[in-house]
């Protein structure tokens, strides 16, 4: 692969370490702010993958970048600024100054369709997280109206649905309820923008911390990583449409590999990480109508 699309997979950075995800490294710069770097680390099936995707990151930082400043009218968010002096040119569009806020534990999550996860259950019992819902709706069919349903946040392994219930009686009625409103809200105002850019918003997720005692938008947000993303002009009931993100990964991990996911998963073949990148950066184009390229 060419140098100029080398992928940023480490950083070294001489701050003190606050956390190593799957994707972010995260920096303690004082005792109020942090540094977000998204590297072009990817994941599949809970393993990191030894060949990261190039830009993959900084589609991440500028999309959620982009939609902090579109919903901060919204919703109050922690990002502070995107430049800090003294870093390598090679973080240039990967990086976050942000506030540092006390992390609610839970993902807000909102479908807006019957896909994924939500399809599974309601195809073998017609409930969403325990709850019934009408009858005869099919694979990716629009719901009749957004539904918010709560997951456990999992730093290892799987999320797990939970009911509102669940999550009202782990941080009370009144902080349950401004969850729900805040991430429904949020969701039908991104769904607008992505309906007017060709795209559907099936579903997504959000993460909330407190800042001052104020609920606070926090670590990503509206990303193909967090959200679901179909094309509008090929969308259609009864499918499962593909998405603006890393299942093309996910799809040759289970077809073409016969990896275990038990052992270490293989490299990735120059033509898998090129068709995953083209993915991360059409949903970019996509949704602010300018190349991942304009940014310095």
């Amino acid at each position: 692969m060419a140098e100029a699309l080398r992928a940023v997979t480490s950083t070294d950075l001489d701050y003190p370490v606050f956390a190593r995800g799957k994707v972010r490294d995260t920096y303690t710069l004082d005792a109020g702010r942090l540094l977000m770097v998204a590297t072009d680390r990817i994941s599949a099936f809970d393993w990191v993958m030894p060949d990261g995707i190039p830009d993959r990151g900084r589609v991440l930082t500028q999309l959620s970048v982009f939609w902090f400043e579109r919903l901060g009218d919204l919703q109050p968010s922690h990002l502070l600024g995107t430049e800090l002096e003294g870093l390598p040119s090679e973080l240039a569009g990967r990086s976050m100054v942000v506030r540092r806020a006390e992390r609610i534990d839970f993902e807000c999550v909102v479908r807006g369709y019957l896909a994924g996860s939500a399809w599974s259950e309601y195809s073998q019992r017609g409930t969403m997280v325990g709850e019934p819902l009408p009858t005869g709706l099919r694979q990716s069919e629009r719901l009749p109206e957004p539904i918010f349903t709560p997951a456990t946040k999992a730093d290892t392994g799987h999320d797990e649905n939970i009911s509102f219930s669940r999550l009202a009686s782990s941080v009370g009625d009144d902080s349950a309820a401004q969850l729900r409103d805040a991430s429904l809200t949020l969701y039908e105002a991104g769904a607008r923008l992505a309906e007017a850019r060709g795209l559907i918003l099936a579903d997504t997720k959000f993460e909330f911390g407190l800042i001052d005692g104020s609920l606070t938008l926090i670590d990503e947000v509206l990303t193909p990583d967090s959200s679901r993303y179909w094309a509008a002009e090929s969308y259609k009931v009864g499918t499962s449409p593909e998405s603006f993100d890393k299942q093309f990964l996910r799809d040759w991990l289970a077809s073409q590999t016969g990896w275990d996911r038990n052992s270490p998963p293989p490299r990735l073949p120059e033509q898998v990480v090129e068709r995953t990148r083209e993915r991360y950066l059409t949903a970019y184009q996509r949704l602010t109508g300018s190349s991942l390229s304009s940014i310095s």
